[in-house]
């Protein structure tokens, strides 16, 4: 991943997670993400099935900043962004949030909030999971 031309971060095995910030989400919804992706079971096990999680294999994470998750288009052509946090509450809970997974022992990279992001992905699989702390998806 890119920041404004300049590499800031790159992991090998793991997940990219794309993160979204909505004017409802506390600091009680980030412990709940803290502890739910990392625990997640989507990796194969010896016999083919999904059983292991990112713990278990010792994957890192890409943890990307990405208001635009909250894009509402179903009204017109142009999205709004209404239910996105403010970038200074969105940055708070995004920074908490790395910093949780860092501190329990994960391998954590990032980007830079608010700039210019270039991200590349090799999907290996795929899974692709939509997750919120509300528990929609």
């Amino acid at each position: 991943m890119t920041s404004n031309g300049v590499e800031s971060g790159r992991i090998g095995p793991g997940f990219m997670v794309l993160i979204g910030v909505s004017t409802r989400d506390t600091d009680k919804d980030v412990r709940y993400m803290a502890e739910k992706v990392p625990n997640l079971r989507i990796f194969e096990d010896e016999n083919g099935k999904m059983n292991r999680s990112l713990r278990d294999v010792g994957g890192a994470i890409l943890a990307v900043s990405q208001f635009t998750l909250y894009g509402d288009a179903r009204g017109g052509r142009r999205p709004s962004f209404i239910e996105a946090a403010r970038p200074e509450e969105a940055n708070r809970l995004y920074e908490e949030l790395v910093g949780l997974w860092r501190e329990s022992g994960l391998q954590v990279e990032t980007g830079v909030f608010r700039t210019d992001m270039k991200v590349s992905l090799v999907n290996d699989g795929p899974v692709t999971i939509l997750m919120d702390s509300e528990k929609n998806f």
